[in-house]
C-alpha cells in the first residue's frame, strides 16, 4: 500500500469514528429523553444503557430495557419491549426494518430525522408496553 493511500485510509477511519460519534449521541439523547422513569444502568462513551427500576431479572439486578452502543462500524440501538412485545414492530416502516439485526436490535451509521422520530414512537410504545409485563419468575 503506497504511503498515500494509508494516510487516505487512516483519515477515513478517523472521520468514520467522529460519525459513529454523533450517531451514538443522537440515539443516547433519543433513549433518554423515554427513560426518565427508568433506572440508568451504564452511562458511560459509546454505552449507554436503561432498566427498570422495579422489575429485577432472575438474580436481583434492574430487568434491562434498552441500550445505545457504539460497535465497530456502527451504532446499536437495543430495544428489548419489541422481543416481548412483537406486535409493536407492525407499524414500521420498511426503511426502519431494513436497520434490524435480530429481534430487538437496530444498526446505524448514521440516522437522519424520519429514522429518529419513527424509533422514538416505537421507543415510547415500548416502554409504555413493557410497565405491564409479567415476569414468570417474580
Amino acid at each position: 500500500m503506497a504511503n498515500g493511500s494509508l494516510k487516505a485510509l487512516k483519515v477515513g477511519a478517523a472521520h468514520s469514528v467522529i460519525k459513529l460519534d454523533d450517531t451514538f449521541a443522537a440515539l443516547r439523547q433519543l433513549l433518554a429523553a423515554h427513560s426518565k422513569r427508568l433506572t440508568v444502568i451504564v452511562d458511560k462513551p459509546g454505552d449507554y444503557q436503561v432498566g427498570s427500576p422495579t422489575m429485577k431479572d432472575r438474580i436481583g439486578r434492574p430487568l434491562f430495557v434498552a441500550a445505545v452502543q457504539t460497535r465497530k462500524n456502527y451504532v446499536s440501538y437495543h430495544l428489548m419491549p419489541v422481543y416481548m412485545r412483537p406486535e409493536l414492530l407492525r407499524t414500521l416502516s420498511p426503511r426502519l426494518k431494513k436497520r434490524m439485526q435480530g429481534k430487538s436490535c437496530f444498526n446505524f451509521t448514521t440516522v437522519d430525522q424520519d429514522e429518529a422520530k419513527e424509533l422514538s414512537a416505537v421507543t415510547k410504545a415500548g416502554i409504555a408496553a413493557f410497565r405491564d409485563l409479567k415476569l414468570p419468575w417474580a
